[in-house]
């Protein structure tokens, strides 16, 4: 999958056994940014129309422990499992006005394959969440050292 070969810009981790046992994102969240996209933030600290942003959740491996980490040669941690879902944020300012220039796909949270097309969410089922950073462009910028 070609996104895959994007700019990565983190891997934040949101496992069930620190959030009650129920994470909205119980995945690592491998994020990605078209690299011409990225190439106008670093000059610009603002992404363009055009930028494409993908969410590739993977599932935690089997733990070891109560807690789900796992021991390792490295360590006791957590570690990405099987992939289980795609989100897609595209910035469009005209098309998606009402969410702040944004528009948000979910191609499914399953194994792949994902879906080949996705129309755009409910405002509730993703642009909610994305309200709390909208000062900084939608984008949860203080998980990903790269965009800070």
């Amino acid at each position: 999958l070609g996104y895959r070969q994007w700019v990565f810009i983190g891997a934040p981790l949101t496992p069930n056994q620190l959030n009650g046992g129920s994470a909205a994102f119980p995945e690592y969240h491998h994020v990605y940014v078209n690299p011409d996209a990225y190439a106008v933030y670093r000059a610009t600290g603002t992404f363009p129309d055009g930028t494409v942003v993908a969410k590739e959740l993977l599932l935690l491996q089997k733990g070891d422990h109560a807690d789900g980490s796992k021991n390792a040669a490295s360590g006791r941690g957590f570690f990405a499992g099987d992939y289980n879902g795609l989100d897609v944020m595209v910035k469009d300012s005209s098309r998606f006005a009402e969410t702040n220039g944004w528009g948000f796909f979910n191609f499914g949270h399953h194994q792949p394959p994902y879906l080949p097309a996705a129309t755009p969410q409910a405002e509730k089922d993703c642009a909610g969440c994305h309200r709390a950073v909208e000062k900084t462009d939608m984008l949860f910028k203080q998980f990903y050292p790269l965009l800070r």
